[in-house]
């Protein structure tokens, strides 16, 4: 897969002759190619050079101390193997700092958050940033949606082609990171495009192999923390169940008042069974050891302190129709190719009526789904056998790392680490202190950096307490059970 998909380069010259509606337009020179560039661009400011790209446009430019930030759309085929079938637009954003300095391509998996943020390899390099909107998360989505065409090549190949324009100004390094999703989607790339990337960073990326075996996850939820924290989280979790009727009614009444339907998920009951089984996972996700205090005891608790307490950490709002709707694209490809997690939750033994759902439960009826088994099997083995300066990073508590990427004798250049104690927020800076700046070393020269300041192992560029810090859109994915 080292060798370039030529005839895949060649069919998006095709691009140029399709519009956003799918109707024919003037022929131009493929997009991104040197020459369409130079034939159109119109000055040497950054803003002209970029929409001089077929295909690219401005949605806005925000501004930032030391940067320029712009929102832009690109015209992407519906499928990259029929260029000819139709185009939609997808959103990017592009962290402009300099086009002499090396840039990272980021991808969370889901939508587009179009406020400015640099990620840690971003800033580790001190470079530019590049970030993608997935396919089909709104309004990056085909109208009609053909939901076929959903499916991490025709992904990969989405940020294949924004690569292939964009390096024609951004002419330095490359990496490709993500977190959870976006670091498995970077996985996916890399896998699929071997060559368009100087290096990978991919932090805590599940790798779902076998998706009828999930006793990885049992074992994580026996092993993790203290036992005096696993006690406590479980028995609210069961209390919640044993609570149902009451707390139900506070469900159904909120549901009422909120408008909020349950179609997809099928009732009220197994939207009720889905947030309660999260509630321990999610706690481990996103939180830890330190916060388990706080937890109330189930023995003593009100309804009211159970029933807050399990909209804290897993959301009564997310199996709603309403709550469910943002993540189709997600859940989706989690019932087709992703795969889904499954624990045994003996705590709950003589409670539960569905047990872990499968994530065909949370896809509309009328989208059809089948799951390919292979496509994880491929990815699995091309990364134990080809990996190539590619980093995973993940957190030592957190769930979502007990089914991880491994690395086989055929990788060259490439590391699996863990940060102790760290959730599903783990990154180098948490790794310890000889990992750490090893893997710094490492992403500095995947980036051309000059040997002795790489060797160092430190960030380029400060910590940016406005700029480094989680966005909303990543916040607001806290609640409900996807990586």
């Amino acid at each position: 897969m080292r060798k370039s998909l030529i005839w895949l380069t060649s069919l998006t010259v095709l691009i140029g002759t399709v519009g956003a509606s799918g109707a024919a337009t003037a022929a131009e020179p493929a997009t991104g190619s040197p020459t369409a560039v130079a034939e159109s661009a119109v000055g040497t400011d950054i803003k002209d050079r970029i929409l001089a790209i077929p295909g690219m446009s401005l949605i806005e430019e925000k501004p930032y101390a030391g940067y320029r930030y712009f929102v832009l759309e690109y015209t992407q085929p519906v499928d990259h193997r029929r260029p000819w079938k139709g185009t939609f637009k997808q959103r990017l954003s592009l962290l402009h700092k300099d086009t002499e300095r090396p840039t990272v391509f980021h991808t969370s998996g889901y939508g587009l958050s179009t406020t400015p943020s640099r990620r840690e390899p971003t800033r580790i390099i001190d470079g530019n940033q590049v970030s993608m909107e997935y396919r089909f998360f709104t309004p990056s989505r085909p109208q009609p949606a053909d939901w076929s065409k959903l499916d991490i090549w025709q992904a990969a190949s989405d940020q294949h082609r924004i690569f292939t324009a964009l390096k024609t100004i951004y002419g330095k390094k490359w990496l490709s990171t993500g977190a959870s999703k976006g670091g498995m989607t970077a996985t996916y790339y890399e896998r699929f495009y071997p060559r368009d990337m100087d290096g990978v960073v991919a932090y805590v990326a599940p790798n779902d192999v076998n998706n009828k075996e999930d006793s990885a996850y049992d074992r994580f939820f026996e092993n993790v923390g203290t036992k005096e924290c696993r006690d406590r989280l479980n028995a609210l979790q069961r209390e919640a169940l044993v609570r149902r009727a009451p707390l139900q009614k506070k469900y159904k009444e909120w549901a009422a008042t909120e408008g909020a339907t349950f179609n997809t998920v099928g009732s009220l009951d197994k939207a009720y069974e889905a947030v309660v089984l999260d509630f321990v996972w999610g706690f481990w996700q996103y939180y830890g050891e330190d916060v388990c205090g706080s937890i109330p005891d189930a023995k003593t608790a009100t309804d009211d302190q159970v029933y807050e307490t399990i909209d804290a950490y897993s959301g009564w709002s997310f199996y709603t129709d309403q709550g469910l709707d943002p993540y189709t694209p997600y859940y989706y490809q989690a019932a087709t190719e992703l795969g889904s997690p499954s624990i045994k939750l003996p705590h709950l033994d003589g409670l539960t009526r569905y047990g872990y759902q499968p994530a065909r439960n949370f896809v509309p009826r009328e989208i059809p789904t089948k799951f390919k088994p292979s496509a994880m099997r491929d990815v699995d083995d091309w990364v134990r056998k080809n990996a190539n300066q590619m980093l995973f990073v993940y957190g030592g508590n957190d769930p979502w790392g007990a089914e991880p990427f491994h690395l086989g004798k055929g990788a060259r250049d490439s590391y699996v680490l863990t940060a102790p104690g760290a959730n599903h927020g783990a990154q180098v800076a948490g790794l310890v202190e000889a990992e750490r700046t090893k893997a710094t070393a490492r992403i500095l020269a995947w980036a051309g950096v000059e040997a002795p300041t790489a060797q160092a192992g430190q960030p380029l560029a400060r910590f940016d307490a406005r700029l480094d810090k989680p966005t909303d859109d990543e916040l607001n994915r806290e609640h409900g059970l996807r990586p």
